[in-house]
């Protein structure tokens, strides 16, 4: 019997958590069906949009994620900081983004007067609604339901499309957490979908690697900061360019439990990627 949620994820413990989510039969439902022969290869691109969409909603920030073609990992941290920060009207419309929610929430967002009553019920309902854009678990049932739903009204049918529980795994440290980030990461070249970092399509590797070349941090994804130092910015201790060549000589590694890795011939990533160390 699995154990409840509330059991496994703890900010007391950590904020760093490792989810994933299959489809049902590990069925290829992201990807080409040998079996009829059809290709749901776009629909990675809906997953990913839609995890980076609600990142922006949800006080919730990705440090890696990699969408395959029958699952997908994201690595997760809960900014309860950044949730309690917000105002009544924060809250309300980061919920409205999800959810219709209540008659005096509609009201409250049009800027209609509320009396004391209805407005003391509703800084209660919104504190339900603070815990819950903080939440690991409503975080996924809004990702799942809404590519689930799309998935069935593209194929006509009903019925599950993911698996009904997502699996999650505590992070306890930065060391855990960048080692379980280049795993996630080197998803799409251990399965021998991609051939380096930066051809792995749908890989928050990718997209790390997309913005270094400009000289810049993706905004969706939660910044690599460098050595602690004061002031301290938000973000990772660590660099990004160490990040990169800790990805690139990871996979580099050969797994006998995996079919591919990075070879060993290529040149170092930043020499190929022609990366300015300082970005």
């Amino acid at each position: 019997m699995g154990l409840p949620r509330k059991s496994l994820i703890s900010l007391e413990a950590t904020p760093y958590y490792h989810c994933v989510s299959r489809c049902v039969r590990r069925a290829f439902l992201c990807g080409r069906d040998e079996r009829t022969g059809r290709c749901f290869e776009y629909r990675k691109q809906c997953i990913e949009d839609r995890l980076l969409e609600l990142a922006g909603v949800f006080a919730l920030d990705i440090f890696a994620y990699a969408v395959m073609s029958n699952h997908y990992h994201v690595v997760l941290h809960i900014n309860a900081a950044q949730a309690e920060a917000w105002t009544l009207r924060e809250v309300v419309d980061r919920w409205h983004q999800l959810c219709k929610g209540s008659p005096f929430s509609q009201r409250f967002a049009r800027n209609e007067a509320l009396n004391a009553a209805e407005l003391a019920r509703l800084e209660e309902v919104a504190a339900e609604w603070r815990e819950r854009l903080m939440d690991i678990s409503w975080f996924m049932r809004m990702l799942n339901e809404s590519i689930a739903k799309q998935a069935n009204q593209e194929d006509g049918c009903t019925g599950r499309f993911w698996v009904g529980r997502f699996k999650s795994q505590a992070l306890l440290d930065e060391r855990a957490l960048a080692v379980c980030m280049a795993y996630v990461d080197l998803n799409p070249i251990r399965a021998k979908m991609a051939d380096t970092p930066e051809t792995s399509d749908h890989t928050s590797i990718q997209r790390r690697i997309w913005a270094a070349q400009d000289g810049k941090q993706p905004q969706q994804l939660f910044p690599l900061v460098g050595n602690p130092r004061e002031p301290m910015p938000v973000g990772l201790p660590f660099q990004l360019q160490d990040y990169l060549e800790l990805v690139d000589w990871s996979g580099r590694c050969l797994r006998e439990d995996k079919r591919g890795a990075i070879d060993k011939q290529l040149p170092p990533i930043l020499e190929r990627l022609q990366i300015d160390p300082r970005h």
